[in-house]
């Protein structure tokens, strides 16, 4: 196995591949070095220089929301499996050229969405299917977090739409809470392109950056199903983000980064391994493979063609903290968010200051 990006969310991935007996970490790819490895694993400044020097079975891609189609493409034509971490495209467009190239090589690829191989997520998508919840009114998901001035200068691609004519699509609703989203798809069992009626995006920004730090976004699913959105970086206090079932019979709260279901714990497979369980027996499904990702992409593609974030007035913005620990909090986001979750509506229908005209 190789893994590629191994700093940061990248040490993790390492990790995991040194962790299990069935795989072994021959190479690693990062233009910033190796770091602290075992002398047996190679290291190289890019896939295509590991990929000309090492035959690997398995790359692990944990890079630059911009570089995950070309790298992944790279990979799988040179006969390997990948795991790619979420997004796994910043188009549309993107999402269809890897599809083909999955196709084409017959390459198996699946999505970091760790939270679709929870037993909690799985679960409960299943009570709603089976009509545990009756009426299903609607989904939401929260995300109350904080992110510092440190979290956007930690590369250049960071807080950024697009860089250097290419896009990126970084951003509070497509990356750092990109886990609520997906989540709250697959509980409507709508994860694929065709799933999705219609999104209405509302994105917001207090930071000095391009991309969005607070939005809400409303996704109609083909079932009718909606499923609100909101989201902050710009919190109190970091929280468990959350997706929240509403049925005519009963309530439910998934806590995806926990795997609990109204404070109940369940397991989780780990990605890796599963992708390595469907290479030995193909008859073994993926928890993630691209297609299940084509709802969440719709979404991806609705935030890259909206209007650039709108920025939010000084005034409802307290900053604290200095240098790289600086970060702003937003007046009674949380109040707003809780709000929009409960009533299944944008920020700018409940009245919201920042998201009022003018």
């Amino acid at each position: 196995m190789a893994v590629v990006g191994i700093h940061g969310h990248g040490a993790s991935h390492v990790r995991n591949v040194q962790r299990l007996a069935t795989a072994e970490l021959v190479a690693v790819a990062d233009p910033q070095g190796g770091g602290d490895l075992p002398a047996s694993v190679q290291v190289f400044a890019g896939l295509d220089e590991l990929l000309a020097a090492v035959e690997v079975d398995v790359v692990v891609i944990c890079t630059p929301i911009q570089t995950h189609v070309p790298l992944a493409e790279l990979a799988m034509r040179a006969g390997a499996d990948v795991l790619l971490e979420k997004p796994p495209t910043a188009s549309l467009a993107e999402f269809e050229q890897l599809a083909a190239v999955a196709e084409e090589t017959g390459r198996a690829l699946q999505v970091g969405f760790q939270a679709q191989a929870s037993e909690a997520t799985l679960t409960l998508a299943k009570q709603i299917a089976d009509g545990e919840f009756g009426e299903l009114r609607g989904i939401s998901a929260t995300g109350k977090w904080v992110r510092t001035a440190r979290y956007f200068q930690r590369a250049r691609w960071s807080g950024r739409r697009r860089l250097d004519g290419i896009d990126v699509v970084d951003g509070a609703v497509t990356n750092p809470l990109a886990h609520a989203t997906a989540a709250a798809l697959l509980l409507d069992g709508s994860t694929g392109v065709d799933d999705v009626r219609s999104i209405e995006t509302e994105l917001y920004r207090a930071n000095p950056i391009e991309s969005d730090d607070t939005s809400s976004v409303r996704i109609t699913t083909s079932r009718g199903t909606p499923i609100l959105i909101a989201v902050t970086l710009c919190a109190i206090e970091h929280l468990d983000a959350a997706v929240i079932v509403h049925g005519s019979k009963r309530r439910a709260v998934l806590t995806y980064q926990a795997d609990l279901i109204d404070g109940t714990k369940y397991g989780r497979a780990d990605l890796l391994e599963n992708l390595l369980a469907h290479r030995a027996d193909p008859s073994v499904p993926l928890y993630v493979p691209l297609e299940a990702t084509g709802g969440f992409t719709r979404v991806v593609e609705a935030v890259r063609t909206a209007p650039d974030p709108a920025v939010i007035p000084p005034g409802l913005i307290q900053w604290d903290g200095e240098g790289l620990d600086r970060r702003p909090i937003l007046q009674d986001v949380e109040t707003w968010i809780d709000r929009a979750s409960d009533e299944l509506s944008l920020f700018s229908e409940l009245g919201a200051p920042w998201a009022m005209p003018g």
